[in-house]
């Protein structure tokens, strides 16, 4: 895996974004974590590029992982943007956007600019929509076993030993959260207006959820799914809110084979 920082100048003003690239060459992969950090795709990102002829890039969304988030980055559609001019940057083209929870709401902020870079678009449990009588958890008010049991099918595995961790990871948990908090935006994961642009989106999409997701409901993906023109919906039974994390080998070959079957046929840089 190789790290860089790249500077990015957009109008609101310049900012750093860290860039994770695993995988040497094959279909681009631009890989968006959610609210837990990056770490909850970088094991996902080198099992894709292990398997399959791929390169993942998985940038840190700024404020994360120590990461600087300047005071004009507030709003997931400015991240948005961040990622488009990221994507300028990096000069590449049929590129698969693949996002979760939080990153599935940038993805889907990303795919709504029309970017001629993108070729596929996969929203893997993504956020940022409102849909009557199917609510986002309150992640905030939730301890982190109490979110565990929410987000995993089998919580079990995934369990939380708050007492275990350093005082360097206390503190970047406590960054993550006060970045999550910023771009969740004053609607609770949730952007009122994200349905209307959801239905300018041209790409080809694909919405994947995890059947035993509370954090939100299978209901909300099909939601979601509606939203776009033309999506498809896919239900990954046995698996919760991070399928990336839980069931990889489940989600992998799903991802894989929309984003290979609407990848570009000219040659990839």
């Amino acid at each position: 895996m190789t790290h860089t920082t790249h500077t990015l100048a957009l109008d609101h003003g310049s900012l750093d974004v860290t860039v994770d690239l695993q995988g040497e060459q094959g279909h681009p992969f631009l890989l968006l974590h959610g609210g837990g950090g990056p770490q909850t795709v970088t094991p996902f990102a080198g099992l894709l590029a292990e398997q399959r002829p791929a390169r993942v890039f998985t940038p840190v969304h700024p404020g994360y992982g120590g990461t600087t988030r300047p005071d004009w980055l507030t709003e997931v559609t400015t991240l948005a943007q961040v990622y488009a001019h990221l994507l300028d940057t990096l000069d590449l083209r049929d590129v698969a956007v693949v996002g979760n929870s939080i990153g599935g709401w940038i993805a889907a902020e990303l795919a709504a600019l029309g970017s001629d870079r993108i070729s596929s678009v996969t929203l893997v449990n993504a956020v940022g929509i409102h849909v009557p009588d199917h609510p986002i958890a309150d992640t905030f008010s939730l301890s982190p076993v109490e979110l565990s049991r929410l987000s995993f099918h089998d919580p079990s595995k995934f369990r939380f030993d708050p007492s275990a961790l350093t005082e360097a990871q206390r503190a970047v948990m406590a960054t993550n959260r006060a970045a999550l908090q910023v771009y969740s935006g004053p609607h609770a994961m949730a952007d009122p207006t994200l349905t209307e642009r959801l239905a300018k989106i041209a790409h080809p999409t694909l919405v994947a959820w995890g059947a035993s997701d509370q954090v939100v409901d299978a209901d909300y993906g099909r939601a979601y799914a509606q939203a776009v023109p033309d999506a498809e919906f896919r239900l990954l039974e046995g698996t919760g809110h991070m399928p990336q994390s839980e069931t990889p080998e489940q989600l992998l070959p799903v991802l894989w084979d929309f984003a290979d079957t609407h990848a570009d046929a000219r040659p990839r840089h």
